[in-house]
């Protein structure tokens, strides 16, 4: 059956809040830099009302998968997303803001339950983003929400690590990985967030092992997921377990495993970094974007880095430049 997407993405639906903010907010509100922190509907209350109070919020429609599946559309990739909001305000912003970028987006809507997730992101001077998330209705994703004809449809799908920090969620993650197993077509993974891997280690590395095609993390999220702080190490064990796998390394670059071949991918710099929200997920939309189109695995690692570098160029985590004339145009 020929694909309708290239890529179906699948993770918690989530409205992005983000605030810049100095580094003494962060410590006089108990914010732990540079991490994301899980918080219940009244401490999301109560930052959301300080952060307001820091200046003017940019509202985006967010969440890692639905950041990177938002990038790969702006690259003219046919792209979908399966995502759980409520039938409230900040829902309906957030199905128009994917129906906008040019993403199939037409989960089912949670009603009288939980209120639509957000994420409250807390930008430092040094761009550095910390975030604190309510997950709200995104965690009530659950197996019946997953549509099999539209996984079967789509030649690779993309699963958020952060999914499996909710039992229903998890339950969907696994099923679609068998669907798009059964019908032969690729799965992809990312990492998401160390503290994901630490709590998940086990599961993941099983699902590495033997269900995905195609693995995203950071440095920070490979050693974890092989509980070593060297390198090297981690890289030979992962070329053990995942055919392909890109490993983001900040200023370092990133590093393509494609079988037995690993390639360093260079950074693209940039003047001024703004803000390193959604680094990582359009680099995800670069490398699946440069795949999906025909590159080796390197070229496409390259154009992640592309992707990356305009991102962090200023606040949010979504392409604001013309991304896919800026790409593909040189």
């Amino acid at each position: 059956m020929p694909a309708k997407y290239d890529v179906l993405g699948i993770g918690n639906a989530i409205m992005d809040v983000i605030v810049p903010v100095s580094d003494a907010f962060l410590t006089l509100n108990t914010v732990e830099k540079g991490a994301m922190t899980l918080i219940d509907e009244n401490r999301a209350l109560d930052l959301h009302n300080k952060l307001s109070d820091e200046g003017a919020a940019r509202e985006v429609a967010g969440g890692s998968a639905a950041n990177t599946i938002v990038g790969l559309s702006e690259l003219g990739v046919r792209s979908g997303y399966a995502g759980k909001v409520a039938d409230d305000a900040l829902g309906n912003r957030f199905a128009s803001g994917m129906k906008s970028a040019g993403v199939e987006y037409n989960t089912g809507r949670l009603k009288g339950q939980d209120a639509t997730a957000r994420c409250l992101i807390a930008v430092t001077p040094d761009g550095e983003r910390s975030m604190s998330t309510f997950l709200g209705a995104s965690v009530k994703f659950g197996p019946a929400d997953i549509n099999k004809a539209q996984v079967q449809s789509a030649a690779i799908t993309y699963l958020e690590g952060y999914l499996f920090d909710s039992e229903p969620a998890k339950a969907a993650f696994v099923k679609a990985s068998e669907i798009a197993k059964a019908a032969d077509r690729k799965v992809s993974l990312t990492l998401s967030d160390t503290f994901c891997v630490d709590r998940h280690r086990d599961s993941f590395r099983h699902l590495i092992k033997n269900h995905i095609d195609i693995l995203f993390a950071n440095e920070s999220e490979l050693l974890s997921l092989y509980e070593t702080d060297n390198f090297d190490n981690a890289v030979a064990s992962l070329k053990n377990e995942c055919r392909v796998a890109c490993i983001t390394r900040s200023e370092k670059g990133s590093v393509i495993i494609d079988g037995d071949k690993v390639s360093k991918v260079p950074v693209v710099a940039v003047d001024r970094v703004m803000d390193t929200t959604g680094a990582g997920d359009q680099y995800a939309a670069g490398a699946l974007a440069g795949h999906v189109m025909g590159m080796d695995w390197a070229s496409a690692g390259y154009l992640g880095s592309r992707c990356a570098a305009e991102v962090i160029s200023h606040y949010g985590a979504r392409p604001e430049n013309k991304i896919h004339d800026l790409i593909i145009g040189n």
